[in-house]
């Protein structure tokens, strides 16, 4: 049988993003460097963002741990929330040691889609253990609602 999903267009809007952005990565590639023969992107990397609702506003979590946030650009311009910053890499060089970092460093600009309804002037922003958040109230309209779906039974010929 087939299964009912529920369709969540943020999450579609998420996949849009990924999906772009590796696009251009292909396109236009990534600057790198080789170092102790491991490669590491250098200069802009992407934090991960959450989008949901709860109790009636839109909220948007951004992974930025290690930024001051002081340095955090949050911007909107129309339905586009625009969060910049830039984490930088206090590089350490040891002799006869082995250098090993995965984490990314450089610049970073994400943008999200913002539902219909969500009071952009009324945003409020906290930063709390590398989480920034964003919370704005959204209009009844902009959240989403239930739908109920009726079955038919089929009826057998007698």
């Amino acid at each position: 049988m087939f299964e009912l999903k529920r369709w969540e267009p943020l999450k579609e809007l998420s996949t849009i993003q990924r999906d772009m952005d590796d696009l251009f990565k292909r396109t236009f590639g990534s600057l790198t460097a080789n170092i102790f023969g491991r490669e590491v992107r250098m200069g802009m990397w992407n934090p991960a963002v959450d989008c949901f609702v709860k109790e009636g506003n839109f909220v948007v979590h951004a992974d930025i741990p290690g930024i001051d946030p002081r340095n955090v650009d949050i911007s909107i311009v129309g339905n586009l929330l625009t969060i910049k910053g830039e984490r930088k890499s206090e590089v350490e060089e040891k002799k006869g040691g082995y250098l090993f970092r995965e984490a990314s460093y450089g610049t970073f600009e994400r943008t999200v889609s913002l539902p219909e309804g969500c009071e952009t002037d009324k945003v409020h922003a906290t930063y709390k253990n590398g989480v920034l958040e964003l919370t704005m109230p959204a209009k009844a309209g902009a959240l989403p609602r239930k739908v109920k779906v009726e079955i038919e039974e089929l009826k057998k010929a007698a």
